[in-house]
């Protein structure tokens, strides 16, 4: 019986942390934010057209995705002037101050 109980803590451990890294491998969240705050506040600023957007408007998830999908590239000619490590590093960013993290995170 202990050892079931071992092996359940384990895999919970493990699924937990697991779920915490999921996101862009390799991205540098510091470089992120300064590149969240000169390419995506031009327009998605208070007020702006865009349409306000912070770390915390989604959840770790729903950036993953947001990535993932890549809608945004179509969308808007800065999302194409950045090079792969850029979107990287701005996806860090906002995966670890998303609404759901343990640093939420305005971005003011």
């Amino acid at each position: 019986m202990k050892t079931i109980n071992k092996i359940l803590v384990c895999v919970t451990l493990a699924l937990c942390f697991g779920a915490q890294v999921q996101a862009a491998d390799g991205g540098n969240p510091k470089k992120g934010k300064h590149l969240y705050k000169k390419e995506c506040k031009a327009c998605h600023g208070v007020g702006d057209e865009g349409g306000e957007i912070t770390p915390m408007s989604k959840t770790m998830s729903q950036w993953d995705r947001f990535f993932k999908r890549n809608k945004h590239k179509a969308k808007a000619e800065v999302f194409n002037a950045l090079d792969e490590q850029e979107l990287l590093d701005i996806q860090q960013f906002l995966y670890d101050h998303a609404a759901d993290s343990d640093q939420p995170q305005t971005c003011g």
